[in-house]
């Protein structure tokens, strides 16, 4: 890896690609959990794919840059139809379903969502993910 050219990935990038190709949110809702305009979003999720793209192809290494910070183990979800709440570990994909009643009617739990000012929040008194792009308090 230390010999291979890098190229640098944003943190608000790496959101946009997390939120919009891992979730599977539309830019609309990816753009309100990133408290960012649709536009803005579009941009930042276009570079970070263009980037993405570029070390996949021309076999550069990714590197995320923009502070230190703690991110969540788990996140929280919640079937909408049975009310059935559970945790899963970052990294591990969108649940297809419901694992109680396997119906699709699932979202993020909106107290998983930390505060008003969306997306993911670190531990800053707001919930938990990123905060504001900010690093966190310990």
């Amino acid at each position: 890896m230390v010999e291979l050219e890098e190229l640098r990935l944003t943190v608000d990038e790496f959101e946009a690609v997390r939120l919009a190709d891992l979730d599977g949110l539309h830019q609309d809702q990816a753009a309100e959990e990133m408290n960012v305009s649709r536009q803005t979003f579009g941009r930042i999720v276009e570079s970070a794919r263009r980037k993405i793209a570029e070390a996949l192809v021309q076999a550069k290494a990714l590197v995320i840059e923009g502070g230190e910070f703690e991110m969540a183990e788990t996140r929280k979800f919640k079937c909408y139809d049975c009310q059935h709440t559970w945790e899963l570990p970052y990294g591990t994909g969108r649940p297809a379903q419901c694992p109680e009643c396997k119906c699709v009617n699932i979202h993020r739990d909106e107290e998983d969502r930390g505060c008003a000012r969306g997306g993911r929040r670190l531990q800053c008194g707001h919930g938990r993910g990123l905060c504001h792009g900010r690093p966190a308090t310990p």
